[in-house]
């Protein structure tokens, strides 16, 4: 008895939670972008733009380039690249593959990074560099080093001549 009860709430979950990410998280994520020092402008090349800080709602599966310039100051532009997150594996583990199949076909396992976007740029006639911050103001690396760590994974997706690849 207790075995048949057992398989019955098991096969009730695997149906329940089949697109478990898509319910919890949907298939959008609002997007935080600043800029130190502020009032930069941002082009996404999905077509949005706004002056930081500033908050967009992105799909979850996108990869996308920001370019981002402010008078004084270098342009530059970061690749923002959609990775799994790790809601995917509990999902394929308790919703099935109808889950799994589900979250991945619309994104919505899946994390944006940078997240939030925080870049500090680099004077104009300077010698430095455009850095990436974390939330508590931390440089967490070159934005040239992001981009070349995730430069052929997004190419896939924005094309090449966007991720910087080609000329």
């Amino acid at each position: 008895m207790r075995k048949n009860f057992s398989v019955a709430v098991a096969a009730v979950l695997a149906l329940g939670l089949g697109g478990c990410a898509t319910v919890l998280n949907g298939t959008k994520t609002d997007y935080t972008s600043e800029t130190k020092p502020g009032g930069a402008l941002v082009k996404f090349s999905s077509g949005e733009e706004c002056t930081t800080p500033c908050k967009l709602e992105f799909k979850r599966k996108n990869d996308q380039r920001a370019d981002i310039t402010l008078a004084g100051y270098k342009p530059t532009y970061v690749l923002i690249q959609s990775k799994l997150g790790g809601s995917a594996f509990g999902n394929i583990l308790l919703g099935g593959i109808v889950g799994g199949v589900v979250d991945g076909s619309n994104g919505s396992s899946n994390r944006l990074y940078p997240r939030p976007l925080i870049v500090q740029l680099a004077p104009e006639g300077s010698d430095q560099e455009a850095v990436l911050l974390d939330k508590d103001g931390k440089v967490v690396m070159t934005v040239a080093e992001h981009n070349a760590s995730v430069r052929v994974d997004v190419a896939k997706t924005i094309g090449p001549k966007l991720a910087g690849l080609e000329e």
